[in-house]
């Protein structure tokens, strides 16, 4: 009786390392946690975030997600004084692209949410961050590297659903707003009607 081999190992994804992605800088984040056992990471959650509030280019974000905000720095930081939160990545005005969270972990990105019949979006999810303001108009460049990213993260992990934070939060969130273009992002894309939010949503 001839016995079968074993299957060989599944080759390495070049554009993946334990969920840290090649074409990104990466920036720890201490605000995460592990996936719930079972968890299918199958949903892309866009926000916007500027810090202060539509005041870009500067270092805030990182450090708000790296819990090195200096809170007294500006009066706006005072309401958000204490807050721990992450994403697994933040696309600049200019396209440039970190990440603060291996996609393989939980980030603290969606806060209570519920979205496809599931609730606590970020047990399997993925949270992109793009620097604006909710209301206001997106560049071109962080389109090009938001699309970049959703179609390598579709190549590596079971995504089926794109939603803004507004969409999973609707009583709490408004980002990323009426100011960012989803039918760009599916032209772009090409994912099915299926895997977005619906018009008007």
């Amino acid at each position: 009786m001839t016995r079968r081999r074993p299957e060989p190992p599944p080759a390495p994804d070049p554009l993946w390392q334990q969920g840290w992605y090649r074409f990104a800088h990466r920036v720890d984040s201490p605000n995460f946690g592990p996936r719930p056992k079972g968890s299918s990471i199958d949903l892309v959650v866009v926000h916007s975030i500027s810090l202060p509030p539509g005041v870009y280019g500067g270092d805030e974000v990182r450090q708000l997600f790296t819990n090195t905000l200096d809170w007294d720095a500006h009066p706006y930081f005072q309401q958000i004084r204490g807050m721990q939160v992450s994403a697994h990545f933040f696309i600049r005005r200019d396209g440039a692209l970190l990440q603060f969270v291996s996609c393989d972990e939980r980030a603290w990105h969606a806060g209570g949410s519920s979205w496809r019949g599931r609730d606590n979006c970020n047990d399997d999810s993925v949270g992109i961050e793009l620097e604006g303001l909710e209301g206001e108009t997106f560049e071109s460049a962080q389109y090009d590297t938001l699309s970049a990213v959703c179609s390598a993260l579709a190549q590596h992990y079971p995504i089926r659903h794109i939603a803004g934070h507004e969409h999973i939060a609707p009583e709490r969130k408004k980002d990323p707003g009426p100011g960012f273009e989803w039918a760009l992002l599916q032209r772009e894309l090409g994912w099915p009607d299926s895997w977005f939010p619906a018009a008007g949503c």
